[in-house]
C-alpha cells in the first residue's frame, strides 16, 4: 500500500509519498494545473504504483485543491480531503514542531496511514454549478450590502452629484445583476429532478424558506453527511465544553468551525423557528424552563434546524409536526 500526502498551494503541490512494502519515502514538487497532475501521475507510474493502491491525503484549502483532488480520484486512486486542524494536531501528537510545505506532505502521508480517513468522491456535476452560483451570489450580495452602506453615508455628507450617481449606477446594475443570477439558481434547480424535490422537502419545515433551502441544499449536494449530527459539526453547531476538574468550569460554546455565512443564515431562521416550527419552539421552552440564556437556545435552535433538515432528506418525507420520531 502507498500513502501520497499533499501540501496544497495555489502555484504547486508538495507531494510526499510513502512505499509500505519497503519503507521508503519519495518526494516532488509539481504545478498545480493540469500538467502537473499529468506529471505527478507519470511519477507515480515510475515507482510501481497501481492507482487503487494509493491512498493520499491533502487538506481542504479553499478552491486550490479541488483540481487535485478530483484529477486523482478520477485517475482511480483514494483521495480524503482532511480537516487541516484534525492534521495540525496530529502533527503536534508526533512531536513535529518544523512547519514548511514538504514537512507538512510528509505529515499528510503519515495521517493517512495511522488515521485512515474517510475516502471522499466529487459531488454530481449539478450541485458543483449550484455551489459555484450560491457562491456567487453571496459575493454580489456583499458587494451590494457594502454600496447600499455607501450609499447612506453619501446622503449624510453630502458628496458631489457625480460621486452619489456613481453609487447610485452601481446600485442599481449590482440589483439587476443579482436578479438575474438568482433566476439563473431556480432555473438550475427546477432543471435538476434532484435538487427540486429536495429542495421541496427542505421548505416543508417551517422556518426554512428560500434562501436558508437554497444554502443548505448547496451544501448538504456538495458533501458526504452520515448524520445530521455530522452536518451540524461541519457547520460549527455542536457545543464545544470547557471545564476541568472544580477550577476550570467554562460555559458551553458552538465550536463555529464551519463557514461563518452559513450560520449567519441559521441564525435568522431560527429566530424564527422558535415562534413557528413546532419542534424547535417545544425545545427553545423547555431550554428556558431550565435557565438557558438566550444565545444558547438559539444555539440549539441552530442545531435543531439542521437535525430536521438532513431528517426529512434522509427519510425522503416532508415534514410533519406530529412526528414524535424526528422530535
Amino acid at each position: 500500500m502507498f500513502y501520497l500526502g499533499i501540501d496544497v498551494a495555489k502555484a504547486k503541490l508538495d507531494c510526499c509519498l510513502l512505499d509500505m512494502t519497503n519503507g521508503k519515502r519519495s518526494t516532488k514538487v509539481v504545478a498545480n494545473s493540469r500538467a502537473g497532475l499529468t506529471d505527478l501521475l507519470g511519477w507515480l507510474g515510475k515507482r510501481h504504483t497501481e492507482p487503487s493502491h494509493v491512498h493520499v491525503a491533502l487538506e481542504g484549502t479553499g478552491v486550490y485543491h479541488e483540481m487535485a483532488a478530483c484529477g486523482l480520484h478520477d485517475a482511480g486512486l483514494s483521495v480524503s480531503v482532511v480537516n487541516p486542524a484534525q492534521v495540525r494536531a496530529f502533527a503536534t501528537g508526533m512531536g513535529v514542531r518544523t512547519k514548511n510545505d514538504m514537512v507538512d506532505s510528509h505529515v499528510l502521508a503519515r495521517f493517512a496511514m495511522h488515521a485512515q480517513p474517510m475516502r471522499w468522491s466529487p459531488p454530481a456535476p449539478e450541485a458543483r454549478i449550484l455551489q459555484a452560483l450560491m457562491a456567487r451570489r453571496e459575493a454580489l450580495a456583499q458587494d451590494l450590502q457594502r454600496e447600499r452602506n455607501r450609499h447612506e453615508k453619501a446622503e449624510i455628507t453630502a458628496p458631489t452629484a457625480l460621486v452619489l450617481h456613481s453609487i447610485l449606477e452601481t446600485i442599481e446594475f449590482l440589483e439587476r445583476h443579482l436578479a438575474s443570477l438568482q433566476r439563473e439558481i431556480d432555473d438550475h434547480i427546477a432543471a435538476h429532478p434532484g435538487l427540486k424535490a429536495n429542495l421541496m422537502l427542505l421548505q416543508s419545515i417551517p422556518a426554512v424558506g428560500p434562501q436558508v433551502g437554497r444554502t443548505l441544499l448547496a451544501i448538504m449536494h456538495a458533501r458526504h453527511f452520515d448524520s445530521a449530527e455530522q452536518l451540524a459539526a461541519y457547520l460549527g453547531l455542536v457545543p464545544v465544553q470547557r471545564q476541568s476538574g472544580s477550577s476550570i468550569q467554562g460555559p458551553s460554546r458552538l465550536s463555529k468551525a464551519g463557514p461563518p455565512k452559513v450560520r449567519a443564515t441559521l441564525y435568522m431562521a431560527a429566530v424564527v423557528a422558535k415562534r413557528y416550527n413546532p419542534h424547535i419552539k417545544a425545545l427553545c421552552e423547555r431550554l428556558a424552563a431550565r435557565g438557558k440564556s438566550t444565545m444558547s437556545i438559539l444555539g440549539a435552535a441552530m442545531r435543531k434546524l439542521v437535525h430536521l433538515c438532513f431528517g426529512v432528506l434522509k427519510t425522503r418525507q416532508p415534514y410533519r409536526a406530529n412526528y414524535v420520531a424526528i422530535a
